[in-house]
């Protein structure tokens, strides 16, 4: 009797490590550029069955789940996503930041040492190098030996290096001068034989040829305001910013080949690429783990060019709705129901149109970083002599150190005067100095969020973040980059093996959560600067 149950507690031990050495094939990572959680909301009745539905009603989805930083950009967001931290960790403060170092502006995802392949000379200057931390999908290649395979594709090239990560086998990004997809040195000397193929298709010029009219009748897309609308802003060579598009006629006068990203079509060309690499790179196709990083960028550009509450977007996210289910259905095919994982999320959500919000009798208006700029600098004059004390402005205000010493002045005074300044002017928040934002811990949500946004060797002397529904840019269309809610509050999705099924939570849950997620998931370490915790209630 006890050698029997000693069989079945060995049975039953070997069973259970089993259990925990299973992997799912493939895991699928789906960034979508500029989604807020109330999109899932408005638009859900108008989505099919296979595509966001499917993923929320048979997986996991945190109705909380936000930004908990400032500077909610694209950069730092699938930055942020991938490496489980923030940027005060990682790195990567904006798309674009002043480097006091090399005394210019950056790129978020440059890199001047290598060479584009397959593309525009200068759209290939692109790799992760800029990353302070490693990725989920680098952590990926190391728990593998580097066996399991990575590949990340997106229309911008910021959405495809930072996800890929420092080991991607290949990240893929769409060149508008060519309307081709490429990649740079970093990667590969040469484009692989399919992507090749894939270019000589002439996709761009096919998608560009057609009309874009709504895919449901518009007079059913209540969910959305008039079609005509003058916070909008459009295609040059078209007097209205209203249904249909002739793409054809539209094409040479806004961009050529760099119209695609702004229509639909982008998500459409994106998702024929991920299902070649999924053929063509075998992805999930043996036990060992694999990563595919998808980031839809057309949603951001038809919401900056339209805003949130137009026809446009909203038709864009129905037709996205059929990309998913397009990728889901393959998956399928290939791998089996429940033997690969997804998350989906988005880099930020985005603000309504600020002019829109005052017309409405909201407290807004559009702000210029550039005038706050000229008035500190007038104020410093005043204060403290004539100087070139500003050497770069923007929400990050950068003091000259070296004007700031010659005149024997103190740093700490400055910045403080800077801050005071600025906040007096309309629109203009908080202002929070660098030596406080290092040296502080703050528990206050606006004062935290920006403090971990702060990174010591890249951001400025002074941050600033706006008032709310204030935003910089023109009287048309929309942006991000605050960290109020409209702009933070995205979706988080889980679906697939491991997850947990039907299930949705409302506690707050942080776009730092998804990469522990998945490392709890594939029992591996975190990402080295990875500060989330894992969703818990995601997994099985």
């Amino acid at each position: 009797m006890t050698r029997f149950l000693l069989s079945i507690f060995s049975l039953a031990i070997a069973f259970n490590l089993q259990a925990q050495t299973e992997k799912p094939k493939l895991i699928v990572g789906i960034v979508v550029d500029q989604m807020k959680q109330e999109y899932v909301w408005r638009f859900y009745n108008h989505f099919e069955e296979g595509g966001f539905k499917r993923l929320i009603e048979g997986g996991f989805m945190a109705k909380n789940g936000h930004y908990n930083y400032a500077s909610t950009s694209t950069g730092p967001g699938h930055a942020s996503i991938y490496t489980g931290t923030t940027p005060s960790v990682h790195g990567i403060v904006n798309n674009n930041w002043y480097s006091r170092k090399l005394k210019r502006s950056v790129y978020c995802a440059e890199d001047t040492s290598v060479r584009a392949v397959g593309g525009f000379n200068r759209s290939g200057l692109i790799s992760p190098a800029n990353l302070y931390s490693s990725t989920i999908t680098d952590e990926l290649k190391m728990a593998t030996q580097q066996r399991g395979k990575v590949i990340a594709m997106s229309i911008k090239d910021r959405g495809s290096a930072l996800p890929g990560g420092h080991l991607s086998d290949g990240s893929y990004w769409y060149d508008s001068r060519t309307g081709n997809f490429m990649t740079s040195t970093y990667y590969m000397e040469d484009l692989p034989n399919w992507v090749k193929t894939f270019n000589e298709q002439k996709n761009p010029d096919k998608y560009l040829s057609q009309t874009w009219n709504t895919i449901k009748p518009i007079e059913s897309y209540v969910e959305s305001g008039d079609d005509n609308s003058k916070y909008e802003g459009g295609f040059k060579g078209k007097d209205t910013p209203t249904f249909p598009y002739d793409l054809a006629k539209l094409k040479d006068e806004n961009g050529g080949f760099g119209m695609l990203p702004s229509t639909p079509f982008g998500n459409s060309i994106l998702t024929d690429l991920a299902l070649e690499a999924v053929k063509n790179e075998d992805l999930g196709g043996d036990e060992i783990t694999d990563f595919l990083a998808v980031s839809y960028s057309s949603t951001d550009y038809i919401g900056h060019n339209f805003g949130p509450q137009s026809k446009e977007v909203q038709d864009t996210y129905v037709r996205l709705d059929k990309e998913i289910k397009r990728l889901l259905d393959a998956l399928d095919a290939k791998l089996g129901k429940g033997n690969y994982t997804v998350f989906v999320s988005a880099d930020h959500a985005v603000a309504e149109n600020s002019v829109r919000m005052k017309d409405l009798g909201f407290r807004a208006d559009n702000i210029s970083t550039r005038d706050i700029g000229t008035y500190v600098e007038e104020q410093l004059n005043q204060k403290f002599g004539e100087a070139k004390w500003i050497e770069a402005r923007g929400t990050d205000i950068f003091l000259n150190h070296d004007v700031v010493a010659d005149q024997g002045k103190d740093l700490y005074e400055l910045q403080l005067f800077v801050s005071q300044k600025a906040m007096e002017f309309p629109g203009v928040y908080l202002a929070l100095t660098a030596t406080d934002l290092a040296r502080n811990s703050y528990s206050e949500k606006m004062r935290s969020l920006m403090q971990k946004g702060y990174h010591p060797k890249e951001s400025g002397d002074v941050k600033l973040i706006f008032d709310p529904a204030w935003q910089s840019g023109g009287s048309k269309g929309t942006g991000h980059g605050n960290p109020w809610n409209y702009d933070t509050h995205i979706p988080v999705i889980f679906y697939g093996w491991g997850i947990s099924e039907g299930t949705q939570s409302v506690r707050e849950i942080h776009i730092t959560d998804i990469a522990p997620t998945i490392s709890m998931l594939m029992n591996m370490r975190l990402p080295n600067g990875a500060t989330g915790q894992p969703v818990f209630e995601a997994l099985k």
